[in-house]
């Protein structure tokens, strides 16, 4: 684990002793990676599936590459050990989708009972994955653009509206506020297909925010905003920063 660029948060981070588990509580495992420490050449793709690896020949950005990479190589060795298989042999099925039934909702583990829920995002220099022992999902953005902002936030729920307004309109605010919207959004399976102005998702008023789920901000890079929401009440939220060997040839298998 490392932080070698000023301004990154402390190589792992856990929640206050207020948060320790409890019955009710799900303690959630968090992974940040910085992707401008890799090239494409140093990313070892060789455990992905076939359609992960068609994605990574599409015809993106070199940047969009990087990140989905990094994001989906990372992920199958860290699920790997909990699973106990290689990460190549690691198969993905969608959930169904809590909107229309269909089978494009939450992605999940294609394994036994019990596997653990995990979520994925990547924006910007940082990739963010998040695993826990009931559906979780995390969002991670880059600060955007101001006139981004303007457009956006009038899409929002009125209140997300009034806060972002209250801080004046600055990218920060809205990028707090827009993950963990997003998050909460993958964690339940259905994303931005939702209406945006449905849900309460920002800061100020907790006892607003949808029920049956916990919903809490990321340190991570500068210039960037990070969230994690959980189905219940969150226990421990343990925060790692990965080096950038982990998803290379020379340390397949990972350190776990």
């Amino acid at each position: 684990m490392i932080t070698d660029r000023p301004g990154d948060p402390a190589p792992e981070s856990r929640t206050p002793a207020d948060a320790a588990p409890g019955p009710d509580r799900v303690d959630v495992d968090l992974w940040q990676l910085r992707v401008d420490h890799l090239a494409e050449d140093d990313l070892d793709p060789s455990e992905l599936d076939a359609e992960e690896r068609a994605r990574l020949a599409a015809p993106l950005r070199v940047a969009d590459r990087l990140r989905y990479g990094i994001g989906h190589v990372a992920l199958r060795r860290l699920l790997a050990p909990r699973l106990g298989v290689a990460p190549a042999e690691i198969a993905y099925r969608r959930e169904a989708c809590p909107g229309c039934g269909g089978p494009h909702g939450r992605p999940a583990v294609d394994g036994p009972p019990g596997a653990p829920h995990f979520s994925l995002s990547h924006s910007g220099d940082v990739v963010l994955i998040g695993i826990a022992a009931r559906p979780v999902g995390v969002d991670v953005e880059s600060f955007p653009q101001a006139t981004t902002v303007r457009e956006v936030t009038s899409v929002l729920h009125p209140a997300e509206q009034a806060e972002i307004a209250g801080a004046g309109h600055a990218p920060e605010a809205f990028a707090r506020v827009w993950c963990r919207k997003e998050a909460y959004l993958k964690g339940i399976g259905i994303g931005v297909a939702r209406s945006l102005d449905k849900d309460y998702l920002g800061e100020r008023d907790p006892s607003a925010l949808p029920g049956g789920w916990d919903v809490r901000c990321v340190p991570t890079a500068d210039g960037h905003a990070a969230a994690v929401a959980v189905e219940g009440s969150m226990g421990r939220v343990r925060t790692s920063w990965l080096p950038p060997a982990f998803v290379t040839a020379a340390s397949a298998g990972g350190p776990f």
